[in-house]
């Protein structure tokens, strides 16, 4: 059998495991993201040469490094992972809380009745630089490891039906990009824009289409391994982000942001009906003649035109929740109401993910259908809370030291209630800057770059490198050095001040 054709098949034919695995797995990444704040915290205060290299070391070993881990030796252990992360979190916070240097002399009663009052400066919204970055780290090794057999299958891309950990990647992907659109950014000067809005759109997806048609070209000159029921022969993924990016566009002329959730439960629904009561189920299965065969454009990229509807109700959804995020809120308060409402409306989405996968159609990555909306919606949700969850804990840790810099974190404003004495002291713009140097913005200024950074070296890996008989060590090695390459560059970047655009 060719070296291809074994490739192909190595991740074919999977079913995914149960959607409480995934939920647990993603359970992770936001106590890391904690535990890498608060040990900013203490390094800041306590070491005399805190450098952007010493930064870096700390974003790498706290988020990279347990990340590939619960990919790899440790994916049949994430609970003792979590455990051990978020044992090593309360620690760091136990150390800032007898450090502290605010409030040394107050109860911790009196302490939190203050914390409430506080106020927040924000530019953006942590959390969700957070859910995308940490979406885009995780898809990033995951589009490595799934090559290599230390990767559980259960992991990776289900075929038809069920949930796989890599199925999130693209439904993450369309929800974190839907909450920080233009139009949810811009909604307070939307009227009278629609057709200005759609313009723009217009002239920014054509990135898009070269990247999809430049990929296209690249993977079919080289004969690299492909995996046809998930886009289809000549599709894939930046053409479905572009056609989304359009329609979606167009739609939010006709219809406002906070009627999103309307617009998404009508496109997945009617998507849904088309699926059980029209012949458009037999197409994406077996074609336009019942024989599952490639000849013609529309069959050959059947799963990713048509799927492009699931795409468009997750996308509405993420707008939809973008906007809610937005709004002018300052107190801790209103943030911890927020979280009970993102919670709120997770768990309910997962009850009614149960409902239809019991009594309509379970989920199906390559039909998108209405199960596999619910479940990206409901995983998105939670997800997101858990970033909020972690950064409520952050702020407050950097409420008890005074002039503390976490990147990307929330800024203390004073309050009108509380004194002088306990306001956050003046800091210079050089120790701003210098604080602000961290691996989630510098991949967050550079997102569309770290993955297709990604996907270049992972392809050079696979065509240099034999995954399928690849030891657990070399395994381990090779994709703590893929991602360090990634990382370090990225970050490189933005010490540069460099933005890599082509358009």
């Amino acid at each position: 059998m060719a070296h291809k054709q074994m490739k192909e098949d190595f991740v074919r034919n999977l079913n995914g495991t149960t959607a409480l695995e995934i939920i647990q797995s993603l359970c992770l990444p936001a106590p890391c993201v904690l535990c890498r704040g608060l040990l900013t915290i203490l390094v800041q205060h306590f070491c005399s040469s805190y450098t952007w290299r010493i930064q870096f070391f700390i974003d790498f070993v706290v988020l990279i490094v347990p990340l590939v881990a619960s990919f790899t030796i440790l994916s049949s252990f994430l609970l003792l992972e979590q455990f051990t992360v978020i044992i090593f979190g309360t620690g760091l916070a136990y150390q800032i809380y007898c450090r502290r240097t605010c409030y040394a002399r107050v109860p911790v009663q009196n302490i939190y009745e203050k914390f409430l009052k506080i106020r927040l400066e924000a530019e953006y919204i942590p959390a969700i630089t957070c859910f995308r970055v940490i979406n885009s780290v995780l898809t990033a090794i995951a589009i490595l490891a799934v090559d290599f057999p230390l990767f559980p299958r259960r992991f990776a891309k289900t075929e038809l039906y069920g949930t796989g950990t890599m199925d999130l990647g693209v439904g993450g992907f369309v929800f974190g990009s839907a909450m920080v659109c233009t139009e949810v950014k811009r909604k307070s000067n939307m009227q009278g824009f629609g057709f200005y809005q759609f313009t723009k759109s217009l002239y920014s997806v054509w990135p898009l289409v070269f990247l999809g048609i430049g990929r296209l070209a690249i993977i079919k000159y080289i004969g690299y391994q492909e995996h046809l029921t998930e886009y289809g022969v000549h599709w894939n993924f930046f053409f479905t982000i572009a056609i989304v990016k359009l329609i979606t566009s167009l739609l939010l002329i006709i219809f406002p942001l906070n009627k999103s959730w309307i617009v998404a439960i009508s496109i997945t629904t009617l998507y849904q009906l088309a699926l059980d009561f029209t012949p458009l189920k037999r197409l994406i299965l077996y074609g336009t003649d019942g024989r599952d065969t490639r000849v013609g454009l529309l069959n050959a990229n059947r799963e990713g035109i048509i799927s492009v509807f699931g795409y468009l109700a997750i996308y509405m959804a993420g707008v939809q929740t973008g906007s809610y995020l937005f709004k002018n809120r300052s107190h801790i308060k209103d943030w911890i109401k927020v979280l009970c409402w993102l919670l709120l409306i997770g768990i309910s989405l997962f009850i009614c993910l149960y409902i239809v996968q019991t009594n309509i159609e379970a989920v199906s990555r390559r039909m998108a259908n209405l199960a596999f909306c619910v479940w990206i919606v409901a995983t998105s949700l939670i997800f997101l809370s858990t970033f909020l969850i972690g950064d409520l804990i952050l702020t407050f840790a950097k409420f008890l030291f005074k002039g503390t810099l976490v990147p990307c974190s929330w800024k203390l404003s004073q309050s009108p209630t509380t004194t002088r004495k306990h306001a956050d002291s003046v800091v210079p713009e050089a120790e701003k800057k210098r604080a602000s140097l961290c691996l989630i913005t510098a991949i967050n200024r550079n997102q569309l770059f770290f993955f297709l950074l990604s996907n270049i070296t992972t392809g050079l890996i696979n065509l240099m490198v034999d995954t399928l008989h690849s030891s657990t060590l070399w395994t381990l090695c090779v994709l703590y050095l893929y991602m360090l390459i990634n990382c370090l560059i990225t970050f490189v970047l933005y010490l540069q001040d460099k933005t890599i655009k082509f358009w």
